[in-house]
């Protein structure tokens, strides 16, 4: 009898673990079917200029990866925010930007969106050359973690999606280290499928990273945030940025790390009119 009901739920496990991907694939694909509410619409064209420019194509799949995150992901208002459809899609909408044309799974690790009013402060432990261990507040605008959550100011947002074009977007920034994180560590490389592709990546990046650091250092104006510099996984997500939003100044002055983040994210920006 115990041999019996062993077998019975080990089946079942086995069951579920089959089962669990296509439920999963069936749920996504009834949410991307989904009427897009004409309020939600109203919010992309008012809230996310990029939006306009898409072709046809990539508005519909979006509004379909925008249900799909929706949908699982919690968002969760901090310091008295209320969380309205609005704040909802606006931050959904630039996340799932990042996703277009991409055998995805939708931000796997992420499960929470913390949002504030404005800018907030952390407590970050840091620890000095001699070992002496203290705790500094910082000022933030966004945060992402490995441990299922992103933070995210919403005037910092509404001040981003009405200008994308300066190169900086809050959302966008903190969603490119999400996706960096699914290789299983934030170090500048995602998930790039092949050897010779990490390799290009590698070499392409490096490069990059210190020309970026030669143009600060002798005063030149630069297409590139200079907060890049800190990692190679802060320099991920600020090429991440320019590629959306300065993207004909990252194509001529940096055409193969435009290359690598086109290839990577399977769009060309520079064709959206």
């Amino acid at each position: 009898m115990a041999f019996i009901i062993t077998f019975t739920i080990g089946i079942s496990i086995i069951a579920w673990i089959i089962g669990k991907p296509l439920l999963l694939k069936h749920q996504r694909k009834r949410l991307r079917a989904k009427h897009f509410p004409l309020q939600w619409r109203m919010f992309l064209e008012r809230r996310v200029p990029i939006y306009r420019r898409l072709p046809d194509s990539l508005k519909k799949q979006l509004q379909g990866h925008i249900q799909i995150f929706l949908a699982e992901k919690q968002f969760i208002g901090c310091a008295g925010l209320e969380i309205t459809a609005e704040i909802k899609v606006t931050i959904a909408a630039q996340a799932c930007l990042l996703l277009l044309n991409r055998d995805t799974d939708y931000y796997p690790d992420l499960h929470y969106i913390l949002v504030y009013p404005s800018a907030f402060v952390v407590n970050q432990e840091v620890r000095d050359e001699a070992g002496v261990q203290t705790t500094k507040r910082r000022v933030l605008i966004g945060e992402s973690w490995d441990t299922g959550k992103v933070i995210l100011a919403w005037d910092e947002i509404q001040y981003d999606t009405q200008n994308m074009n300066d190169g900086e977007n809050v959302v966008i920034h903190e969603l490119a280290h999400q996706l960096d994180h699914e290789s299983g560590h934030t170090n500048g490389a995602p998930l790039l499928g092949t050897q010779s592709a990490y390799l290009t990546w590698a070499r392409v990046l490096k490069r990059e990273y210190r020309k970026l650091g030669d143009q600060i250092a002798r005063g030149e104006e630069t297409v590139l945030d200079g907060y890049g510099l800190n990692s190679p996984a802060e320099f991920f997500a600020v090429a991440t940025e320019a590629f959306f939003e300065k993207t004909s100044q990252l194509k001529l002055q940096h055409p193969e790390l435009y290359e690598q983040l086109r290839s990577y994210y399977k769009v060309d920006p520079s064709e959206w009119r």
